[in-house]
């Protein structure tokens, strides 16, 4: 049992955890994740890591709740009580060296997952320019964190509400439009707004890695269902990413691919929610 020594929201349905498990944090590394299970029927959820601290043998997490397991964990699951499985760290960690000026975008939950790189892309001697954005002003989190590991930092918003009115791409093309000093980028957040980055990035001939989010079961290359397909070739998820050339990437496949088990998934979360109103007016 790993148990949850804090839990502090971050927007609406958003959670951050911190989770007692000590051989994690002792070896875990930007770019990695974890496979989570909340209990004996729990499904299989990975999550990248967005701390680690060996000393208190922390691990450092952010859910989205969205789906039944997610809606669960942030429902029922608080500082003191424990979850029954949390494997890791897994996959490759990021490559983290001095390349000279980077860019950094993450969009809506791919904020958590940046954060880490970038806080490494910085003690490796970089300059970071950071770019974060969502939808609105509510769903923006992580600002302060980000802001102390960038040396220059640019925030969106969808609606304009916070920040810029605009999308993470607009504000990645005027970097590069002005900035012919850039090695490497870095974009991290949901598949479309990376297929975009990657877009804007081909077009400037900046080497772009982005952190793939697909279906993912086992975590270890067993099961096959993070395969995704980058420079032609097959690969997995789990094992040879999360993170890849962002040029190679098949998106198209990549977004079709998170869409196979949208049927259960809503199945899944109606029969959770059925259960838990039934549980309310018992």
């Amino acid at each position: 049992m790993y148990e949850i020594l804090a839990k502090r929201p971050l927007g609406p349905g958003i959670q951050e955890y911190v989770i007692h498990a000590p051989d994690v944090a002792r070896v875990g590394r930007a770019g990695q994740f974890v496979v989570l299970r909340l209990h004996e029927r729990g499904e299989r959820i990975p999550l990248t890591i967005v701390d680690c601290d060996p000393a208190t043998g922390g691990v450092t997490l952010v859910v989205q709740e969205v789906g039944k397991s997610t809606r669960e964990m942030g429902e029922r699951f608080h500082k003191g009580d424990s979850v029954l499985d949390l494997a890791g760290p897994l996959g490759l960690p990021s490559d983290i060296e001095r390349f000279g000026t980077v860019v950094c975008v993450g969009g809506g939950l791919g904020i958590a997952p940046l954060y880490p790189i970038v806080r490494d892309l910085k003690k490796a001697g970089n300059t970071v320019i950071g770019i974060i954005g969502a939808r609105n002003r509510d769903l923006v989190f992580y600002e302060d964190r980000m802001a102390a590991v960038c040396d220059e930092l640019r925030v969106m918003t969808d609606d304009g509400s916070y920040g810029r009115k605009g999308y993470v791409s607009d504000a990645l093309r005027d970097v590069l439009s002005t900035r012919r000093d850039v090695a490497r980028a870095w974009a991290i957040g949901p598949a479309i707004m990376m297929k975009v980055c990657v877009a804007v990035t081909k077009e400037f001939g900046v080497p772009t890695i982005v952190s793939l989010n697909s279906v993912m079961i086992d975590g270890t290359g067993m099961c096959g269902g993070c395969r995704v397909e980058v420079a032609g070739a097959t690969k997995f998820a789990c094992v040879d990413g999360p993170e890849f050339d962002g040029h190679g990437v098949d998106f198209d496949l990549l977004m079709s691919r998170q869409k196979f088990y949208a049927e259960e998934e809503a199945c899944s979360l109606e029969r959770y929610l059925a259960t838990r109103k039934d549980a309310s007016t018992s």
